[in-house]
This record gives structure tokens, C-alpha cells and sequence, in this order.
């Protein structure tokens, strides 16, 4: 299945407001925008007023300039009356083959260590062996796909209450979220970024004793588990030239031991874990 990019149909904002929302969501001035994409201020101001209509090039230039998502690219160029450029493939569609193959591989082989792939809502996409571990103890319907891998993290009833260092990382998770939602200015993450806000905080869910080896430097997960805590630094990886919205919107996320206690915990812990919360294979 493939379509070229979805095209928002309740957008009825003319190009020249969508660019000026942008432009400020990025804290530019016309000034500085004009600098960065080596235009005329005149001519962004006729632009976003309306008394210039841009063309499909230099749209697509400004977005580039801007940053824009892909898929917000699609809905400025159609505001502007061009088709959109920007393809969507499904995950599993063929066209996408190499790049599945890509993740898997990447997430089999983070194993023993723990890693998944999440859209840009944080919905899990795909997860290695070595995740079933950490997710123990969750309620099933926080496991029920749609798994927005956030909400299991930070609701009552899933992870929090095994994080040893709940408030340290909650608070990491959700200023990341906030300052994607100031990125994306999308809705659905505004809601969610709600969401995990409204969440309780236990009384006793302070910073445990032995993050500040790590606290200068990284934040780390320190959880629970039937293996004891185990403790954790995660990277990002994304599709850094993806010209597709799925791919563009893509993220991998990998754990990696941050002392050897967790590390030699994770090996012995893999072995007989089967594919579960999350199988590579599955989109």
C-alpha cells in the first residue's frame, strides 16, 4: 500500500499563515528566515501576507529551511494548490523491504540489550527479545496493541512502579515529549504530553541511590526486575535521509547497560526468552 502523502483535508489555513506558524514555532524572525534561506524579508512578508503567491520550489525550499516533517511539507505544498511530493509506504510494504530489514537487524542485533522502534507518536512498531524482560509486570491492556510505549512507561499500571528512579526519569520523558510537541506542534502528542502529566506521583518515587555516577552525563532507567535493578543509557537512531513519511517518522530505540551488573544480567536473562510485546517481524 502506498500513498502520496495524506493530504489534510480539514486544513484550511492558507499557505502564507502555515508558513508563518512555522517560522515562529522556530523562533524566527522574517529577518532570520530570509537570512537562512537567502531570500528578500519583502518577499516573506508578501508570502506569509498573501499578497505573494510562493512557488512549489521555493515552498519546498523554505520548508527544508524550516525543518518542516515531511508530512507537514505534503499539507504546505497542498494549502499552496500544488500535489504533495512526499510518499507514505506502509512498514511492510514491499517498497520499504530493505529498510525493515534494516531495523531488524538493527534491533536483533542490540541483543542481550534491550531496543525497539517506535512512529513519531511512539506507538512500538517492532521490539527485540530482550525487551520482554523489562516489560514484566504491566497491565494486559497497556500491552493490547496500539502500545504507545510512553504512556507504558509512566502509567500506574505499567513500568513506573519498577523504575527506581521514577521521578528522575519521568521528568526526562516528558520534557523530551514537550519539546517535541513544540517541534511538531501536532496534536496528538500535545494530548499525550497531557496525558503522562496528569499521571500521580507516588510518594516515595524519588532519585534512588546511584544515579549520580550517570546524572552529569546521560539519564538513566534504573529498573526493578526479577534480576535486580538493572540500569540503562538509551541512544536514538533515525533515518537521516528518508524521503518517505514512514521512514522519515521512524525511531529506534536502544538500551545499553550502564554498569556490568546489568550487563551480564541481560546475557544470562535472554537465554529462553521468546518474541513477545513486540515481535521484529510484526508492524
Amino acid at each position: 500500500m502506498v500513498m502520496i502523502g495524506p493530504m489534510n483535508t480539514h486544513n484550511t489555513r492558507p499557505v502564507g499563515d502555515l508558513l508563518r506558524a512555522w517560522r515562529q514555532r522556530r523562533g524566527l524572525s522574517q529577518l532570520d528566515l530570509a537570512c537562512h534561506a537567502d531570500i528578500s524579508t519583502r518577499h516573506i512578508s508578501f508570502m506569509e501576507t498573501g499578497r505573494a503567491q510562493p512557488s512549489r520550489p521555493m515552498l519546498i525550499h523554505l520548508a527544508e529551511r524550516l525543518d518542516i516533517p515531511l508530512r507537514d511539507r505534503n499539507t504546505l505544498l497542498v494549502a499552496a494548490g500544488f500535489a504533495p511530493v512526499y510518499p507514505e509506504h506502509r512498514l511492510d510494504d514491499p517498497a520499504l523491504a530493505a529498510a525493515r530489514r534494516a531495523v531488524d537487524l538493527v534491533l536483533t542485533g542490540h541483543e542481550p540489550y534491550p531496543a525497539l522502534a517506535v512512529d513519531r507518536h511512539w506507538t512500538l512498531v517492532a521490539a527485540n527479545r530482550a525487551m520482554a524482560p523489562l516489560l514484566a509486570g504491566a497491565a494486559p491492556e497497556l500491552l493490547a496493541p496500539p502500545i504507545n510505549v510512553l504512556r507504558l512507561s509512566l502509567h500506574p499500571s505499567g513500568v513506573a512502579p519498577r523504575i527506581d528512579n521514577l521521578k528522575q526519569w519521568r521528568d526526562h520523558v516528558i520534557a523530551r515529549l514537550f519539546r517535541q510537541v513544540e517541534i511538531t506542534g501536532d496534536p496528538e502528542l500535545s494530548a499525550l504530553y497531557e496525558e503522562l502529566r496528569a499521571y500521580p506521583m507516588p510518594e516515595q518515587a524519588g532519585a534512588s541511590g546511584g544515579t549520580e555516577t550517570y546524572a552529569d552525563v546521560v539519564v538513566p532507567l534504573r529498573l526493578r526486575t526479577e534480576h535486580g535493578v538493572l540500569s540503562f543509557f538509551s541512544t536514538t537512531t533515525v533515518f537521516g535521509t528518508a524521503i518517505d513519511i514512514t521512514l522519515s517518522e521512524l525511531a529506534i530505540e536502544a538500551f545499553f547497560p550502564a554498569d556490568t551488573a546489568t550487563a551480564e544480567a541481560l546475557r544470562q536473562a535472554l537465554a529462553g526468552v521468546g518474541v513477545a510485546h513486540g515481535d521484529p517481524k510484526t508492524a
